[in-house]
């Protein structure tokens, strides 16, 4: 069946989208869970187990491969759940046919659908026709996955390393695989090309001869070479990338993987230009991979997706990034956490997010990964976090352990929010010998680190009214820039009706346009790359700069050209847009002659 929606739910932190799909699969909306907490899945599937009456037996850390069975389990409960409220939803009656109303009500306007039944049920509403035709024409959303490359330690018993297979992310893959689902697998992060070998042990992942997969793969992208390198990588093993996902570097939620200064309007240009050659190039590989497997070659070329998210909040936006660069679908994120009916957010973090301002709304270092990470001031987890520091007793207790990486001063890998490693990290900074002030800048930096495993799934803890006493109650939370634009709570059918224009919650009129937004945020990220260099310049740090520029200069002019040429688009923010753009321009010049004037006069010390 064809796809009824034009957006999907992008997965949020942790927790915040962990069973989204139940609330929003029966209406044929496609979204994303994480599989980073397996411990906070086994809590929900007890919960789920006792509020559905199913049969539930604990997978305790005793048990061989206890991550991807607990995953696996609760996929399973997750999809046989919601396939039971789709079926009942489909079940129409008399009584029920307001809920049938309500659904093709939310589907874009113009939706052949809509008009179908209404030309059906003009006259009188006949339950087996209706039956008939919503077993025909309805679709459930998919119930997609997220898995990030980085969040993958290795894993021990009885203090001896297992297997690579065991590692989180490889058993986070497994216990999708092994799942009943037919869904995708959004992978994020960055390439892993062991991760992405793995994937060759599960049939599920190969096509049929009809071309049909029933686990699918969901690369996230931030530009088209990348996209290229990774579908050949995986082409030469036999699987197919069914989609990429362009997400913006800086304008979006989470972990920022910033560009070299390329911005989403030429990244997405580059990738409606070239999307033929991305489909016949890695499709031609792909075959011969799958000759020389002895595995079965579809007959036809197998379809390819391009979506998009990062920062889209009207619905002119919306439309456009469908209608001008073709794509299939686009994610909306972070409007999404101000719908209880949708996500996880606890009542005082949704109340600050409500109330947030672009000042509120920063890109962090907080994040273990030592990744950009976008948070919200003010945010319990960071109240949490201080009050620790106040006392003089940094860093967390760790009791989830997923993000433990850095083997600086230990065999066994640990965090950098632990305790364990800020207090080794700060008895190191004590030997220095450092100034004040020195001393108090590095001190800051160590400290800031937040146990963001944990609080990106607390939310989610307090909102079911589980028990919190290994987590405790700090929420971390992780929204985008575009979130300072919505500031209020909302109903699902709200915010549907926002994206397809049917209605406008965003009461502010200074909203900038989602490309210029981002340019924005990226000559501040330059700005700060430029000040972050200033006592200690190498040739590499330079070239780096200058590439920098140059980048988003290019990116400057294609959206000059782009807004030029529109004739019926825009046309009520056109005026804010050019002004936004040529203020955008300015600030760019600025930099761009302060780094080739260094780069002029100044010594540098010339890098390895």
């Amino acid at each position: 069946m064809s796809k009824r929606h034009s957006f999907h739910i992008p997965v949020m932190g942790i927790g915040f989208t962990v069973d989204t799909p139940l609330k929003v699969s029966h209406l044929g909306i496609d979204s994303v869970i994480s599989l980073v907490d397996d411990i906070l899945l086994e809590k929900l599937r007890k919960m789920y187990s006792e509020k559905f009456e199913l049969p539930y037996q604990e997978i305790t850390e005793k048990f061989e491969d206890f991550r991807a069975k607990r995953i696996t389990s609760y996929l399973n409960m997750l999809n046989d759940q919601a396939e039971k409220k789709f079926d009942e939803f489909k079940n129409a009656t008399i009584e029920k046919s307001h809920e049938i109303k309500e659904y093709l009500s939310m589907l874009p306007d113009g939706s052949e659908l809509k008009s179908e039944f209404e030309a059906l049920t003009e006259k009188y509403f006949n339950v087996n026709e209706i039956k008939t035709w919503l077993n025909k024409n309805l679709s459930m959303g998919s119930i997609d996955v997220n898995i990030m490359t980085k969040i993958d330690k290795d894993n021990y018993v009885n203090g001896e390393k297992l297997p690579i297979e065991f590692n989180d992310a490889h058993a986070a893959l497994r216990g999708f695989a092994t799942s009943d689902l037919n869904s995708s697998v959004v992978i994020s992060a960055g390439m892993s090309p062991r991760l992405y070998s793995y994937m060759e042990s599960f049939d599920d992942f190969y096509p049929d001869k009809n071309g049909d997969i029933k686990k699918k793969i969901i690369l996230k992208v931030s530009d088209y070479r990348s996209a290229l390198i990774q579908g050949k990588f995986f082409a030469k093993k036999g699987l197919w990338v069914s989609e990429y996902r362009i997400e913006s570097g800086l304008n979006c939620g989470g972990h920022a993987f910033a560009t070299d200064g390329f911005l989403m309007g030429p990244i997405l240009s580059e990738f409606k230009e070239n999307r033929t050659n991305l489909t016949n190039s890695i499709h031609e590989i792909l075959i011969g991979a799958l000759g020389k497997k002895d595995k079965i070659i579809p007959s036809n070329v197998l379809p390819l997706k391009i979506t998009a998210q990062g920062g889209v909040g009207t619905a002119e936006e919306h439309q456009f990034l469908i209608d001008h660069y073709g794509l299939d679908s686009v994610g909306w994120g972070s409007p999404f956490l101000l719908v209880p009916e949708v996500s996880n957010v606890d009542d005082y973090t949704l109340n600050e997010l409500a109330e947030s301002s672009e000042d509120d709304l920063y890109l962090s270092n907080i994040s273990p990964l030592g990744v950009p990470f976008n948070s919200l001031r003010g945010n319990t987890k960071d109240i949490e976090k201080l009050a620790l520091v106040e006392k003089g007793k940094p860093g967390s207790l760790c009791p989830k352990k997923f993000l433990s990486s850095n083997t600086e001063f230990t065999e066994k890998p640990i965090c950098t929010a632990s305790y364990r490693y800020q207090r080794l990290k700060i008895k190191e900074l004590d030997a220095k010998g450092l100034s004040v002030e020195e001393h108090r800048d590095g001190y800051n930096k160590i400290v800031d680190k937040s146990c963001i495993c944990v609080g990106l799934s607390t939310s989610t803890l307090l909102i079911n009214k589980l028990d919190t006493k290994v987590e405790g109650e700090g929420v971390s939370v992780c929204p985008g820039p575009n979130m300072a634009y919505f500031s209020k709570i909302k109903s699902l059918k709200e915010m549907i009706d926002h994206i397809y224009g049917r209605a406008n919650i965003i009461s502010r009129s200074d909203r900038p346009n989602m490309f210029i937004k981002e340019l924005s945020i990226y000559i501040d990220y330059l700005k700060n790359k430029i000040d972050e260099t200033r006592a200690t310049r190498t040739t590499k740090q330079e070239k780096y700069l200058l590439t920098f520029a140059n980048n988003l200069k290019e990116g400057v002019n294609y959206y000059s050209g782009l807004f030029d040429e529109m004739k019926d688009k825009f046309e009520d923010t056109k005026t804010k847009i050019i002004s936004d753009l040529e203020a955008s321009k300015q600030a760019l010049h600025i930099l761009y002659m302060e780094i080739e004037k260094r780069r002029k006069l100044a010594p540098i010390v010339v890098s390895a």
